[in-house]
């Protein structure tokens, strides 16, 4: 019976002395930190796709290919590689009369995407796609190459953002700050910025990169003294 008392004893002095410790350890901050890279677009995507009617199925198809491939030519001698002109949709569909009791012609379309390095060459690529017969147009979606390294840039800046703000919280609390104790990520899509239209200086479509932001966001938990 002493036996057990005297264990018992000393598990509750180790355990009382464990807990300024643990209490130690448990005294932290956590930030947010918001790193930013700004660049300069350097590739821009388009969708450009045919649309025909013709009283049959079979008519719409056809004369749909027909120009398609017409197109898809003009985009590889404006300097497109076949390896960025890719398909996006296909779809064929009746017209039919106001109550739908007969079908009056058919309508096929075909559109593909199409991207380029070249952003001081997209006009002309708008331009020599809707003269090979494109009366479907979107875009351009512009965006940066390399958003890898981008976006580790970002994070670069947002944990150096985070620490500042944990050090500036730290002296204002007359602690002393520590090592991270965890770090969770979270990012933002890149949020473009483009300038006002410009007058061009020739019938070309103009189309200007501006820029875009690629943003990253942490969360840090310092221990702290």
């Amino acid at each position: 019976m002493k036996v057990s008392l005297k264990i018992s004893l000393l598990a509750l002095a180790a355990a009382v002395a464990a807990s300024p410790a643990t209490a130690a350890t448990s005294r932290t901050i956590t930030v947010n930190g918001t790193g930013i890279v700004t660049t300069v677009p350097d590739e821009a995507q388009f969708t450009f796709g045919v649309s025909t009617t013709a009283p049959s199925a079979k008519a719409a198809l056809g004369a749909n290919a027909a120009r398609m491939n017409q197109l898809i030519a003009a985009l590889k001698s404006a300097g497109i590689a076949p390896a960025d002109i890719q398909t996006a949709e296909i779809s064929l569909s009746p017209n039919t009369n106001d109550n739908g009791s007969k079908v009056l012609s058919f309508t096929a379309s075909n559109s593909v995407t199409v991207k380029t390095k070249q952003i001081s060459k997209a006009g002309p690529i708008v331009d020599a796609a809707v003269g090979a017969g494109a009366n479907l147009v979107s875009g351009p979606s512009l965006g940066p190459s390399g958003q890898s390294a981008l976006q580790r840039r970002a994070l670069q800046k947002a944990v150096a953002d985070a620490r500042g703000r944990a050090l500036a919280i730290a002296q204002a609390a007359h602690v002393r700050l520590g090592p991270v104790m965890t770090v969770s990520e979270g990012s933002s899509s890149p949020v473009q910025f483009a300038p006002a239209p410009k007058a061009a200086a020739s019938a070309a479509t103009p189309v200007e990169p501006g820029s875009v932001q690629v943003e990253e966001d942490v969360t840090v938990t310092f221990a702290i003294r």
